[in-house]
């Protein structure tokens, strides 16, 4: 079963790693034509070139996207190198824990504006693009920290608010031919989640409580944010797709 995904343009935010790394592969093994943009433009630059060296159309973009004209620059480069934009992912984000107590007004800010604010701006920026072509797609990622994590409040928070977010947008989107939907991953075992301390403990736990049996990787994000970004998607929106093993909490 075909995707539809031959010749579309995506941009992926924070994927220069991790999660939106594979996303980005993804999308590109679908034949999408890929903007890989992180706010560290080495890395960007450096998951670019591995794509281009197996055949994959992209191009890499330096981009902070709390920044609004950095954000602009962003989708004017995506709009001069492939005409247009089709798919946004929102997936730029990160945490800085702590306790409530402990908790600074910077690192608040540092995790909420790069995962909200960054997700509003990227948005706007891309809608009116979409909404001239009658068709888009804006999958934001979310987590299952939506429901809360002790000592990650400002990433709990954020993570929920894209909730509202997207609920809010598919709502205001959809006569414009343009899908909004979440997707929540569990826990993930991406590179950072590997050099986390006492890494081996954080996974026996995660996966004692994985009815599937193991713990989630990169593809399996990757994996559906293809499918909501497809044609076969084209009527589900507003939607949020837990992809977390059958978890509950």
């Amino acid at each position: 079963m075909e995707l539809g995904l031959q010749g579309k343009v995506a941009i992926v935010t924070g994927s220069g790693r991790g999660i939106g790394a594979e996303t980005a592969r993804a999308l590109a093994e679908e034949g999408a034509r890929v903007v890989i943009t992180d706010i560290d433009g080495a890395v960007a630059a450096e998951t670019c070139a591995a794509l281009q060296r197996d055949g994959l159309q992209a191009i890499a973009v330096a981009a902070d996207v709390t920044r609004s004209a950095d954000v602009e620059r962003l989708v004017q480069a995506a709009l001069d190198a492939f005409g247009s934009v089709h798919i946004l992912v929102n997936n730029a984000g990160f945490a800085r824990d702590a306790r409530i107590v402990k908790l600074t007004e910077a690192d608040w800010d540092a995790v909420v504006d790069t995962i909200l604010k960054g997700a509003f701006l990227c948005s706007k920026a891309v809608v009116p693009t979409m909404a001239d072509q009658q068709w888009g797609r804006i999958i934001n990622i979310s987590s299952r920290a939506h429901l809360g994590n002790p000592g990650q409040a400002n990433y709990s928070a954020a993570k929920a608010g894209i909730l509202g977010f997207s609920s809010a947008l598919s709502l205001e989107l959809g006569r414009n031919g343009i899908t909004v939907n979440t997707v929540a991953p569990g826990f993930i075992e991406t590179d950072g989640v590997r050099n986390l301390p006492h890494y081996a403990k954080i996974k026996e736990n995660a996966l004692a409580r994985t009815p599937v049996g193991r713990v989630g990787q990169p593809r399996d994000i990757a994996s559906a944010v293809c499918f909501l970004a497809s044609e076969l998607a084209g009527y589900v929106s507003g939607a949020v797709l837990h992809v977390k093993g059958g978890r509950y909490g």
